[in-house]
C-alpha cells in the first residue's frame, strides 16, 4: 500500500500502480489537477495539460496517493493526448470496474491551438 509510506514514482504508467479500497457509499468521484505531463510523441518535448476523473463506484474507489503516483510516471511517456486519454479511461475502466468513468484532458494551448480529449463508457458498453 502506498498510502503512508514513501514510494518512488513508476517508470512507465502502469494500472498495477492503481490501489482501491471499498466504496464508502459515495455516488461520485471527481479527480482534477493542472500538473498532468507527458511528451510529445514526435518532438519529445513536454505537453502540459489539466486532467479530469470522473466515475460513479459500484465496489471499489481509487486511493488518491496511487491516482497522484501513476499521473507521475507520464511524465517520460510520449503520446499524442488522445492516446493518453484512452489508455488512463483503460486503465481506471480495467482496475475499478465502475458503473461510469470519464476521463477529459485539456492541453495547455500550442501556438495558439488548444486541444481537449474526452473518453467515456459505462459498464456493459461494448467500447475499450
Amino acid at each position: 500500500m502506498k498510502l503512508g509510506n514513501q514510494v518512488s514514482v513508476p517508470d512507465k504508467p502502469d494500472a498495477k500502480t492503481l490501489e482501491t479500497f471499498k466504496t464508502p457509499g459515495v455516488d461520485y468521484v471527481t479527480f482534477k489537477t493542472k500538473e498532468f505531463t507527458s511528451l510529445c510523441p514526435v518532438t519529445g518535448q513536454p505537453d502540459f495539460a489539466e486532467i479530469e476523473i470522473e466515475y460513479t463506484p459500484d465496489k471499489l474507489c481509487l486511493e488518491s496517493k496511487s491516482l497522484k503516483l501513476y499521473l507521475q510516471s507520464y511524465r517520460n511517456e510520449r503520446g499524442f493526448i488522445e492516446q493518453l486519454c484512452c489508455k488512463i479511461h483503460n486503465d481506471l475502466r480495467e482496475t475499478l470496474n465502475p458503473i461510469f468513468v470519464g476521463i477529459t484532458i485539456k492541453s495547455v494551448p500550442r501556438g495558439g491551438v488548444a486541444l481537449e480529449a474526452e473518453k467515456n463508457s459505462y459498464r456493459g458498453s461494448d467500447e475499450t
